[in-house]
């Protein structure tokens, strides 16, 4: 046999060799770092699988350290976050403040326009009632002037007295009309009617015979009716039925 057909049997064993040693690497793993030490490489000069194998476990070691670095650089970010959210939660504070104040502010005024408006509800009416007044005045005025010319004449005396009468009756007549046009307050009248306790206050009864049930025989105070309403019974005099 020549040399150059001896060596090229020397190397075919050699990689002959070389797998069978690879085929039971991969079946014995604990066998696979001391085969890296040993051959790095395979015959033909390219990476072997455990080198490539060896180098994903660096890289995969490699993971954790880098994310440990980029970690030590969070905590700037999360304390401008948290700045950022103080920032953020005193303007909300701020502006939750001014709120609760102006809705105080509020409260207080809508308070006062109410009262307000209760104590001039009645502003109207005491208008017209102040005309009533002022009529009334210059009645007592005028009955005062007559008095005084009068002296101790008699005609003159009753001249001024029927013309007081006059004046207070035109007033009370004009006072009745207003509150009945204007403000829808009624004066009813009871005698002869039947008695109905939702607007009769009997305050004197009698007994007849001639009737079947209770009538209003007289009026000692007129009552009084608001709009529907009945805001003052009128106090009677009742006749009722004898008892049979």
């Amino acid at each position: 046999m020549s040399k150059h057909k001896k060596e090229e049997t020397t190397i075919t064993e050699n990689t002959v060799k070389d797998a069978e040693e690879g085929v039971k690497n991969a079946r014995d793993p604990d066998t696979a770092p001391e085969q890296a030490e040993q051959s790095p490489e395979t015959a033909g000069g390219q990476p072997s699988e455990k080198a490539a194998d060896a180098e994903t476990t660096a890289e995969n070691e490699g993971a954790p350290q880098a994310e440990k670095e980029a970690g030590e650089t969070r905590p700037s970010s999360a304390e401008d976050r948290i700045a950022g959210l103080e920032a953020k939660l005193a303007e909300a504070n701020d502006q939750y403040l001014r709120k609760a104040a102006d809705f105080e502010n509020y409260r207080k005024r809508m308070n006062q326009e109410k009262q307000s408006a209760i104590d001039y509800a009645n502003q109207t009416l005491f208008l017209d009632l102040i005309l009533v007044i002022d009529d009334f005045e210059r009645a007592i005025k005028s009955a005062e002037s007559q008095r005084e010319a009068a002296g101790g004449d008699g005609e003159q005396i009753a001249a001024g007295y029927n013309s007081l009468y006059e004046g207070i009756t035109m007033i009370e007549k004009n006072l009745v009309s207003q509150m009945e046009n204007k403000w829808g307050l009624k004066r009813f009248d009871s005698a002869g009617e039947p008695f109905d306790p939702n607007r009769h206050e009997a305050i004197m009864m009698e007994k007849s015979a001639g009737i079947d049930e209770p009538v209003v025989a007289e009026d000692f105070i007129k009552g009084y009716i608001l709009k529907d309403r009945v805001i003052r019974p009128a106090k009677v005099k009742v006749v009722m039925p004898e008892s049979k």
